[in-house]
């Protein structure tokens, strides 16, 4: 079981999400205000945190900072908020995810769970990660698919290991290219687009309907465990 501490200040989502997380055995804290949320965090043992970005008194973009320097707990964002550019700031100050209301409690449950997972296991990627016929050995720093060494190049390899460090999770296109490529190159997202359809031709079963590496449209990828 997790304490989630939700940080919404509508009565009905708060009470929705207080029933379908408890339905999952976890328990809840709510927190209508970003200062309240704040000094939850701050006091208490938290497992997760679901905000929403229109608070009143403190933009829910301000509010991922403010936790972020108290705590590493994973956040994940739950708005009405669409835009790219918005879950692009949300992702670059913090957040863990982004997930668009109205939503699917099936989806944010799924999202919650891979965020407690990635937290459980630490933010280092793993020695050894599975997926499905696929099989990541960082230590040799082999990649197979169906028990097949695949050949990866220099670049290719170092995408497929910052993907993998935070598997299941958004990672934006310039957190990708500023530690992939270098600070000099995050604005270059057609390179790594060239570069993500590589893997894709290498790891994926179907290249042009990829399960492994998804993308988020306007925001970046997402390697996913389960496939």
């Amino acid at each position: 079981m997790a304490r989630i501490l939700v940080v919404d200040d509508e009565p009905q989502i708060r009470k929705f999400l207080r029933i379908s997380l408890g339905a999952n055995g976890h328990e809840v804290i709510e927190a209508q205000t970003a200062d309240e949320g704040t000094e939850v965090a701050r006091t208490r043992r938290i497992d997760l945190v679901i905000l929403d970005l229109g608070l009143p008194d403190m933009d829910g973009q301000e509010t991922i900072s403010a936790i972020r320097e108290i705590s590493r707990v994973p956040i994940i964002v739950l708005s009405v908020r669409a835009q790219e550019v918005d879950k692009v700031e949300a992702l670059d100050r913090g957040a863990d995810d982004y997930v668009v209301k109205p939503f699917g409690i099936a989806e944010l449950m799924a999202r919650v769970r891979a965020a407690l997972r990635q937290h459980a296991d630490g933010p280092d990627s793993p020695d050894i990660l599975s997926i499905g016929c696929l099989t990541l050995d960082f230590s040799r720093r082999v990649v197979t698919r169906n028990d097949q060494e695949l050949h990866l190049s220099k670049r290719e390899y170092e995408l497929l290991r910052f993907l993998a460090s935070s598997p299941d999770h958004v990672l934006t296109h310039r957190q990708i290219l500023k530690s992939v490529w270098g600070p000099a190159h995050v604005e270059d997202t057609a390179y790594l687009r060239v570069y993500v359809n590589q893997l894709r031709q290498k790891l994926e079963e179907d290249p042009a309907a990829p399960r492994l590496i998804l993308t988020e449209p306007g925001v970046g990828y997402r390697l996913a465990t389960t496939v």
